[in-house]
C-alpha cells in the first residue's frame, strides 16, 4: 500500500483548473445530462481503467493519458466506419489501453445480456473516454512520474476505498 500522508499530500497539491480551452477533443460535447444518462457506462469504465492502471506494472498518469488518447483516436475512426486501432507506444499504456478495451467489451457484453441488446453505442463510449481525458488533464499534477490522477481514479473507482496499492515496478533491472 502506498503512503497515507503522500496521497493525503496529493490532494492538496493541485495547481487549479485546468484550461478547456486548450483540451483536445473539445469538438465532442459531454454534457451533464449525458454523463447521467450513460452513468453505468462511465462507472464501469472509469473501473476497468482503475483497475487496468493499478495492474500495469509502473503505470503513471502519463501512461493513463497516452492509452485513452489511443482508445480516443481508435473510437472516432470507427466513427467513419472503419476499423483503424491505434495502440500507445510504451508498454505499460499498452496494457492499460488493452485491460480497459477487455473491460468495455465485458461491459457492453453484460449489458447486451441484461437489456435484451447493446444500449451503449460507440459514440457514447466516446464520449465517456474524452470525458475521463478531460479529466486527466485536469488532475495531472504536471509531474513526469505523476500519479495524481490514478490516487484520484482510486478514491472514486478503486476496490474498497481504501489506499491505493502501491506501484507495481516492472522486474526487469536496469543499470
Amino acid at each position: 500500500m502506498e503512503c497515507p500522508f503522500l496521497q493525503e499530500a496529493r490532494k492538496h497539491e493541485h495547481t487549479g483548473l485546468a484550461n478547456p480551452d486548450s483540451f483536445p477533443n473539445r469538438d465532442i460535447k459531454v454534457s451533464e445530462q449525458f454523463l447521467e444518462d450513460h452513468e453505468d457506462l462511465l462507472i464501469a469504465t472509469a473501473r476497468g481503467l482503475t483497475k487496468a492502471a493499478f495492474d500495469a506494472p509502473g503505470a503513471v498518469d502519463a501512461e493513463v493519458r497516452d492509452a485513452l488518447d489511443a482508445m480516443i483516436r481508435t473510437y472516432r475512426t470507427l466513427q467513419s466506419g472503419v476499423y483503424y486501432e491505434t495502440r500507445p507506444e510504451s508498454v505499460p499504456a499498452n496494457q492499460v489501453y488493452r485491460s480497459l478495451q477487455e473491460a468495455l467489451q465485458k461491459f457492453r457484453e453484460t449489458e447486451a445480456e441484461d437489456v435484451g441488446m447493446r444500449r451503449s453505442r460507440d459514440t457514447d463510449v466516446l464520449g465517456v473516454l474524452v470525458f475521463l481525458q478531460h479529466l486527466e488533464l485536469d488532475r495531472n499534477n504536471g509531474r513526469p512520474r505523476g500519479r495524481a490522477f490514478l490516487d484520484f481514479l482510486w478514491s472514486y473507482f478503486g476496490e474498497g476505498q481504501g489506499a491505493a496499492p502501491a506501484p507495481r515496478m516492472s522486474s526487469l533491472i536496469l543499470p
